[in-house]
């Protein structure tokens, strides 16, 4: 819970530094040029404002309809003398129907919205494609980035080149922020940052409504002071229905957590059990390679699902934000999208131990399903454990399965049905593409907001929050939604301290679950 705390504190304290760390221009922030004197400023302005579409260069400047001058200089872009908001790298300045746009060397287009630059994709191509658009039902795609997609003869361009290895395609479609292609074979595809470019996958449209009877679910820890009937009584009150519990094969905590199988197997309420088999040995060293780390995954994995599940425990999830630790993200700010954001050294040892864990839960209890845990936007990580891939792009590793994809999404990380791909790039609906790529339920078992806001901004989030998880639980196939936490021995993540509840989020999590039923 440190680290994590750790993590999220600091990505909140980097704000919009961190967002823009990849995109080369856009942060928050006004002018940071020293503003020259009134006279100079008089002199900088002109009467008319320049026609629409003129762009810099070739025009040498531009003036905007409030009569602010636009110049470049040295690939830094500037309004009136003082270099407008943070940008770098800019290659053309556009003014387009009453906006200052620009574009940077890496193709990426900004628009000024006066004290800071938007992502946007190039005005003059149009809108972005409505979600659901085909090919070659419609002519292009436009996709966030500004990006046309085409269809020819059988062969997926973008701008006009063609998108890795592709043929006999059927149709090519736009949906939660993604292209996929599906061929002649009926076999769909998404496109995702791997050097082929596409990852097999069903068809993204189509609505999968999980399991009912877990959708709201909370987090709590084996050392609590309540009883187990305690629990019971709390949880059932909240109109929970699951609870997310860590463990680890120690006994003391096994056996912690078996009292409360017991409670709420004869509750009705599902326990989902976290082993928290870590990437280091007893000396704190990390396991010396693949093998090793298999083993103690294994040995996790059997021990805590042998002394659970005649309790009525059937789902674990082994591991606990492990492609967040120190030894495989390589920088903690990165979303994690790209595979190559992570370690390729330390990677086999993660791998070792999430198969060791799931080897081992289904060694004794072959029934069971075994989730993996990411956190941010960690595709980049998940598809390269599902196909058994490195870090650097080779192929031919051990894959790893698990039964239910797990998420881990607090507000700093963005809205998980519009995430960025880069901290700041496009957003796009990452349970539909986990959905379609691995046929798997989804589980969030971590979400809130950050331990700073007060408890009024708090509520709010919960209702909105819980507000677009229900909604999309049937077609996303969200099984359940797991908030963090029930009691943190303060206000800054709990909604109950010492069995009180802590207001307006307690009301706002009971209003809700009371009034939209898990059916």
């Amino acid at each position: 819970m440190v680290r994590r705390r750790q993590f999220i504190g600091g990505l909140a304290a980097l704000g919009g530094s961190y967002l823009l760390s990849a995109c080369g221009g856009g942060s928050e922030g006004g002018s940071n040029g020293t503003p020259g004197s009134a006279a100079a400023q008089a002199t900088a302005r002109a009467s008319a404002a320049s026609a629409s579409g003129t762009t810099i260069p070739p025009a040498a400047s531009i003036t905007d309809s409030s009569g602010a001058v636009w110049t470049v200089s040295g690939g830094v872009l500037y309004q009136n003398g003082a270099q407008a908001g943070n940008n770098y790298n800019v290659a053309l300045v556009l003014w387009y129907n009453g906006s200052i746009y620009h574009e940077n060397t890496a193709g990426k287009f900004y628009q000024w919205s006066n004290s800071t630059w938007v992502s946007c994709i190039d005005p003059r191509q149009g809108s972005v494609s409505a979600d659901g658009t085909t090919l070659p039902s419609a002519p292009y795609i436009l996709d966030k980035a500004g990006s046309k997609w085409t269809l020819v003869n059988g062969v997926v361009y973008k701008n006009g080149t063609v998108v890795g290895i592709n043929f006999n395609v059927s149709l090519v479609l736009w949906y939660g922020g993604k292209v996929y292609h599906c061929n002649t074979s009926g076999q769909f595809y998404a496109n995702a940052e791997v050097p082929a470019q596409w990852l097999a996958c069903s068809d993204p449209r189509i609505a999968v409504a999980p399991t009912t009877g877990s959708f709201y679910g909370i987090n709590g820890h084996y050392d609590y002071t309540y009883s187990p009937t305690q629990l019971v009584t709390i949880l059932k009150a909240m109109g929970c229905t699951s609870y997310r519990v860590g463990c680890t094969s120690d006994p003391t905590q096994i056996n912690a957590v078996a009292k409360l199988a017991q409670a709420f197997q004869s509750a009705g309420i599902k326990l989902l059990v976290l082993i928290n088999q870590g990437l280091y040995d007893s000396s704190g060293k990390l396991f010396s390679g693949e093998s090793a780390a298999y083993s103690a995954g294994y040995s996790a994995g059997s021990a805590v699902a042998g002394a659970l599940m005649s309790y009525g425990v059937s789902i674990y999830e082994c591991g606990n934000e492990l492609t967040r630790d120190g030894a495989i993200i390589l920088d903690s700010t990165n979303a994690g999208t790209k595979a190559l954001d992570f370690n390729n050294t330390n990677w086999p040892v993660m791998r070792g131990v999430m198969r060791g864990m799931i080897d081992g839960v289904k060694s004794v209890q072959s029934s069971a399903k075994c989730g993996i845990n990411f956190c941010v936007n960690d595709v980049g990580a998940a598809d390269a454990l599902w196909e058994g891939t490195q870090p650097d792009g080779s192929s031919g590793y051990s894959k790893v399965r698990w039964d239910v994809t797990t998420w881990h999404n607090y507000e700093v990380y963005g809205d998980i049905f519009n995430i960025g791909t880069d901290g700041a790039g496009p957003g796009f609906d990452l349970p539909t593409y986990c959905k379609a790529r691995y046929g798997v339920p989804f589980i969030i078992t971590e979400w809130n907001t950050g331990p700073e806001q007060a408890e009024t901004y708090r509520a709010n989030y919960i209702t909105t929050q819980l507000g677009q998880f229900y909604q999309a639980r049937k077609t996303h196939n969200i099984q359940s939604v797991m908030y963090y936490v029930l009691d943190s021995g303060n206000d800054t993540f709990g909604i109950m301290m010492n069995g009180s509840p802590i207001n307006p989020s307690y009301s706002a999590f009971t209003t809700f679950t009371s009034g939209n039923p898990d059916n």
